[in-house]
């Protein structure tokens, strides 16, 4: 086990009673912003109940954050902040509302002449505007960590970025808020959050035991939870255990003491970037082919998550095998698992490869894959699903 740090700060407050109490984890002369999707919480009765929960408080809003957060929207939203002087910000909505609002929290702060240099700088984010969360759409994890994705339309551009500032506050998970997801959502939450903990565990060992359970349960948790939520959206403890298991799955708690990999999220992004494919989806499509091409040196890896995770023992324990599994899991969820299924062909990928090439990025838990893996990985993630 390596030697780590571990800091969470984020206060949860769970069950679905909990928007009403909003108003306590805030300062009575709080100025508050808060932040929105497509309007989807004004179908639901969400926004109803916020409204109420901050009926003493002076609220402005902020609506029409994409999925995948876009860095000129969110630019707008600075301009709110100040315009207002705003002192705290409510996410509401999933991954990437939440992210956003980081980008806006961290980007109405920032002294220098541009924000998105916080991103491809990698500037040290040292303040920020405080802000809280209601979850609406679980998959991120975002709700209880400090990073975030943010996209540039101009550029086609994805990039990551986080700072210790940037833990929410509070954040508000209530079940119930999920009941009228579409399915497709529900789905690429469910995939997120199972790469999330993939990308922790799927390494090497590392004599980290207690991570490999924590890893191999949430796992487990989201097999057997994660198809029956889908068939039972109202169903209240199965949607707690799915909600609860995407908060879990990337809140530090699983990278701590053990060596990451996070190469699949990277070859994602750009997938979004250039394409538009839901985050979810492209990370169903990638991971199997980067299992695929990289099974040689994740093999012990992969043979104990097979063993614990599927249950595969004696000649059926083999790297094909538990690769086949994982793809299947995606595939029950409704989720394509091949690029071609989305019409991409690898022409199309090209620039993709060519931007890997010009970063001269080293991805991987061993920094391995460089824009060759990558283009391999692709090239596998565009073969036809096997018949």
């Amino acid at each position: 086990m390596n030697n780590f740090e571990f800091f969470n700060p984020v206060r949860i407050l769970f069950g679905n009673d909990k928007i009403e109490k909003i108003g306590m984890q805030l300062n009575p002369t709080d100025r508050i912003l808060m932040t929105y999707g497509g309007g989807s919480i004004k179908k639901n009765g969400t926004y109803e109940r916020i409204k109420a929960a901050l009926s003493n408080f002076s609220v402005f809003e902020f609506g029409g954050i994409e999925a995948n957060p876009k860095y000129e929207t969110l630019m707008k939203a600075v301009e709110v902040v100040k315009k207002n002087n705003v002192d705290f910000i409510l996410a509401i909505g999933g991954g990437s509302v939440i992210d956003g609002t980081k980008f806006i929290a961290a980007a109405s702060l920032y002294e220098g002449s541009d924000p998105w240099d916080l991103l491809i700088k990698n500037i040290v984010v040292t303040k920020a505007i405080p802000f809280g969360v209601v979850l609406t759409l679980p998959a991120t994890g975002s709700e209880m960590n400090s990073g975030a994705v943010i996209s540039r339309l101009e550029t086609r551009e994805k990039y990551s970025f986080g700072s210790p500032v940037l833990f929410p506050k509070f954040s508000v998970l209530d079940p119930t808020l999920t009941f009228s997801l579409p399915p497709h959502q529900v789905a690429n939450g469910i995939a997120d959050a199972f790469i999330h903990v993939m990308e922790q565990y799927m390494t090497f060992p590392s004599d980290s035991p207690i991570q490999d359970r924590f890893s191999e349960s949430i796992l487990q948790t989201l097999i057997e939870v994660g198809p029956q939520t889908l068939k039972n959206p109202s169903d209240y403890s199965l949607r707690a255990n799915f909600m609860w298991s995407c908060t879990m799955a990337l809140n530090g708690l699983l990278s701590t003491g053990v060596t990451t990999d996070w190469a699949t999220h990277m070859i994602g992004h750009e997938l979004t970037a250039f394409f538009g494919i839901d985050h979810g989806a492209t990370l169903a499509a990638v991971y199997p082919a980067l299992l695929t091409e990289l099974q040689e040196p994740k093999h012990e890896k992969i043979i104990q998550y097979g063993s614990r995770v599927w249950g595969l023992s004696g000649a059926d324990l083999t790297a094909r095998n538990v690769i086949n599994k994982t793809e299947d899991f995606f595939r029950s969820l409704g989720i394509k698992t091949r690029l071609c299924e989305y019409g991409l062909k690898q022409e199309d990928v090209a620039p993709i490869v060519e931007r890997f090439r010009t970063r001269g990025w080293k991805l991987g838990e061993r920094k391995n894959i460089n824009h060759e893996v990558v283009e391999a990985i692709l090239k596998r993630a565009l073969e036809p699903y096997r018949s």
